[in-house]
C-alpha cells in the first residue's frame, strides 16, 4: 500500500429500544443543561448496554408508517451509507423524531467499496504547501481530527497503520521525511504515531518482500507514518444499529419512489416509500428530508424537480478517473494493472516452485489477485475545474429544494462531521427543537464501550464451537484463538452474543476453510444487524466477498441455508438469493475467473 505513495507526492433491545424511541419522541420546548446532560448519558448507556435487544424489522417499519402529515417525523434520511447513517444517529441522539431509508443495504453503495482507510489527507497537505493552498491545509487539519475520533469511537473495527514510502535516492529520504514529519505536526494532539526513518537493512527485516532495487537505484531506506484503516462495511451497520437503539427508525432495502409536497408551498413534507423485500407501499412525513444518497443524490434531487441541474462529479477507481454512475462499478482491467504494476515497482516476490534450481524475481501476477471492487466517489462539481484533482473535496450542504437538504462530497473519514452539518441545516429548515446538542463527537458505536484488544481471551477461555466429528457425532471444540480475535474485531463488546450461539445452536462451524468466518455469524446478524439478504452478509456483514470471491462462494450455500430458517424463507426465495449471490461476486472478478482484456487473455 505504501508503495503507491510514490506515485502522486506523498500519499498513495426491541423493547428497551421503543422506550428510548418514545422518550425521545417527547421534546421539552426549552431544556435545560441538565437535562440535557441527563439524556445525554441515559442514550449512551443504552447504546454501551451489550445486552440491548435491536429493533425488529416490523417495528422500525410501523414507526415510518405511522408518521403521517399530523404527527410527521422531524428528519427523514435517504440513504444508508456511512453519512446517512451518520445523520440518523446524530438527529436521533440530539432527541429528534428520525427515520432513514435505503434502497439496497446499509453500505451497499461506495461506503463498502472504499480504500478501508481513515486519512488526513497526506497528497491535500502536499497541495497545500506547495500551491499555498489554505483550503488545503484546512481540509487536511479536519480530517486529522475526525481520523483520531473515528478510531476511538469504534475501536473494534479501527486501528492505526503503518505505511511505509521506499526511498531509492538520499533526496527522497529528506523529502519524505520533512512531508511526514509536517503531516506529525498537523496532526498535534490528534497524532495517531511518529514517523520514522528505517536503514535499507531494517526495512528489509520489517518487510522481507520489499525490492532492493527500484530500476537501476539502490534502496537507501524507508519512511513510515502511521493512518487509520478500518472495516468499512461492518463500521456502517455499526453506525446503523447505534442509531436504531438511540430510537432512529432505519429500513433497509426500502426506495424513495416519490416526494410528498405541500400544495400551498411546494415545500417538500414526506416521500412515498416502497418497502422492496414485501413490495409494500407507504408514505412517511417529515419535517425535513436529508438527500445522504452518495453517488445517487442528483437522482433524489430529480425527484423534486426533474430538471435539476447536477451536484454529483464521479471518480471511481484508484485513478481518480470518469465513471457512470451504477449501483455495482466493477473495476476495469487497467485500473487492476494500473496497482499491481506500482506494486511490482517496489516488491520482490519469489517463485518457490523455481526457488531452487533458479532465484528468479517473479512479478505480482493477475491471478494472485482474489478479489477486486470499485467505489464511485460522489465529488462535488466545481464548475472552474478542470480536472478531477482541482474538484474540492471538501462535502457540500445545501438546501436547492424547500425542505430537502442535501449533503454529498466529503470523505469516509470526515462522515461524522458530515453528518452534524447536515443535522445544523435540517434544524433550521425544519425550525426543529432538539433537546441535546450534538454528542456523537466522542459517542462509541455499537460493541465499542469497554472493549479491549485482548476481549479475544474470554471468549477462548469460557466459549467452545460445535463442530461435526468424522464419525457423525456432534462434540465440543475449542474455541480457537483465530475465530475469537476475529469475533472481538467485527463485533466488539457483542461477541460473547455470537459465541453463544455457536455454542448452543450447533452453529461453531467456519463459513470456508482458511478464514475464521463462522456460522453463528450469519444468525447472529439476521437477528440483531438487519441482515436480509446472502449479499447482505457476504458483502456488509463479513467480508468474504471483499478478501476472497471464491471462499465467498463456497460459503454462499451454507449461508442461504442459515438466512432461511432465521428468515423463513421458501424454495423460489433460496433459489433466487443463490443465484443472486452469484451474480454479485462475478462483479469482484476473482482472479480464478478467466479475464479477457483488448482481446487478450490476462488471467489464469
Amino acid at each position: 500500500m505504501a508503495t503507491a505513495s510514490r506515485l502522486k507526492g506523498f500519499g498513495a433491545a426491541a423493547a428497551a429500544a421503543a422506550v428510548a424511541y418514545g422518550a425521545l419522541s417527547v421534546r421539552a420546548p426549552a431544556a435545560s443543561d441538565a437535562d440535557r446532560g441527563e439524556t445525554s448519558h441515559g442514550l449512551r448507556r443504552i447504546i454501551a448496554d451489550s445486552n440491548a435487544a435491536m429493533p425488529s424489522r416490523g417495528f422500525q417499519e410501523s414507526v415510518l408508517v405511522g408518521a403521517t402529515a399530523a404527527n410527521p417525523l422531524d428528519v427523514l434520511v435517504i440513504g444508508g451509507g456511512a453519512t446517512g447513517c451518520g445523520v440518523a444517529l446524530d438527529a436521533a441522539t440530539r432527541g429528534l423524531r428520525v427515520g432513514l431509508v435505503e434502497r439496497e443495504d446499509f453500505a451497499s453503495g461506495t461506503s463498502s467499496r472504499s480504500t478501508k482507510l481513515i486519512h488526513g489527507g497526506v497528497r491535500y497537505l502536499e497541495k497545500a504547501v506547495f500551491n499555498l493552498d489554505y483550503g488545503q491545509l484546512k481540509l487536511v487539519f479536519h480530517a486529522l481530527e475526525e481520523r483520531k475520533q473515528v478510531i476511538e469511537n469504534a475501536p473494534h473495527l479501527c486501528h492505526a497503520l503503518p505505511c511505509m514510502t521506499p526511498c531509492f535516492s538520499w533526496f527522497e529520504i529528506v523529502y519524505y521525511w520533512m512531508g511526514l514529519k509536517l503531516y506529525d505536526l498537523v496532526a498535534g494532539r490528534r497524532l495517531l504515531h511518529f514517523s520514522r526513518y528505517y536503514s535499507a537493512q531494517e526495512s528489509l527485516e520489517l518487510f522481507p518482500t520489499l525490492a532492493k532495487k527500484g530500476g537501476d537505484k539502490i534502496l537507501k531506506g524507508t519512511v513510515v507514518y502511521y493512518d487509520g484503516q478500518m472495516n468499512d462495511s461492518r463500521l456502517n451497520v455499526g453506525l446503523a444499529c447505534t442509531a436504531a437503539l438511540a430510537g432512529a427508525a432505519v429500513l433497509n432495502h426500502a426506495e424513495v419512489l416519490s416526494f410528498i409536497k405541500d400544495e400551498a408551498s411546494e415545500r417538500i413534507i414526506g416521500a412515498c416509500i416502497r418497502n422492496n423485500l414485501s413490495g409494500k407501499e407507504f408514505d412517511v412525513y417529515a419535517k425535513v428530508v436529508v438527500n445522504a444518497a452518495g453517488p445517487f443524490c442528483d437522482s433524489v434531487r430529480k425527484l423534486a424537480d426533474k430538471d435539476a441541474p447536477n451536484m454529483i462529479c464521479p471518480i471511481a477507481g484508484t485513478t481518480d478517473s470518469n465513471t457512470e454512475i451504477i449501483m455495482l462499478p466493477e473495476p476495469h482491467e487497467d485500473e487492476i494493472q494500473f496497482i499491481l504494476d506500482a506494486i511490482c515497482d517496489y516488491l520482490s516476490v519469489k517463485d518457490f516452485l523455481c526457488l531452487f534450481v533458479r532465484n528468479l524475481t517473479e512479478m505480482v501476477r493477475r491471478s494472485d489477485v482474489l478479489s477486486a471492487w470499485s467505489g464511485i466517489r460522489p465529488l462535488a462539481t466545481d464548475p472552474k475545474a478542470k480536472n478531477t484533482e482541482s474538484i474540492s473535496r471538501d462535502h457540500v450542504v445545501c438546501e436547492d429544494f424547500p425542505g430537502l437538504v442535501t449533503i454529498t462530497g466529503g470523505k469516509w473519514t470526515t462522515y461524522r462531521s458530515m453528518a452534524e452539518d447536515a443535522v445544523d441545516a435540517a434544524i433550521k429548515s425544519g425550525k426543529l427543537n432538539p433537546t441535546n446538542r450534538c454528542i456523537t463527537f466522542d459517542l462509541q458505536i455499537v460493541g465499542g464501550h469497554g472493549w479491549d484488544p485482548a476481549s479475544f481471551t474470554v471468549l477462548t477461555q469460557q466459549y467452545v464451537r460445535m463442530k461435526q466429528s468424522y464419525g457423525g457425532k456432534v462434540v465440543p471444540g475449542v474455541m480457537d484463538t483465530a475465530a475469537a480475535k476475529h469475533l472481538a474485531h467485527a463485533y466488539g463488546s457483542r461477541a460473547e452474543r455470537v459465541a453463544t450461539i455457536a455454542q448452543n445452536e450447533n452453529l461453531g462451524k467456519r463459513l470456508a476453510h482458511g478464514y475464521p468466518d463462522l456460522e453463528a455469524e450469519v444468525a447472529y446478524c439476521a437477528r440483531n444487524e438487519y441482515c436480509e439478504s446472502a449479499v447482505d452478509f457476504i458483502a456488509r456483514r463479513s467480508r468474504l466477498a471483499f478478501l476472497d470471491t471464491d471462499a465467498a462462494g463456497r460459503a454462499l450455500p451454507r449461508i442461504v441455508q442459515i438466512l432461511t430458517a432465521e428468515h423463513n424463507w421458501d424454495k423460489s426465495r433460496r433459489k433466487l438469493e443463490l443465484q443472486k449471490g452469484k451474480e454479485f461476486l462475478e462483479t469482484f472478478k476473482s482472479s480464478k475467473n478467466a479475464q479477457f482484456h483488448d482481446g487478450k487473455h490476462i488471467g489464469s
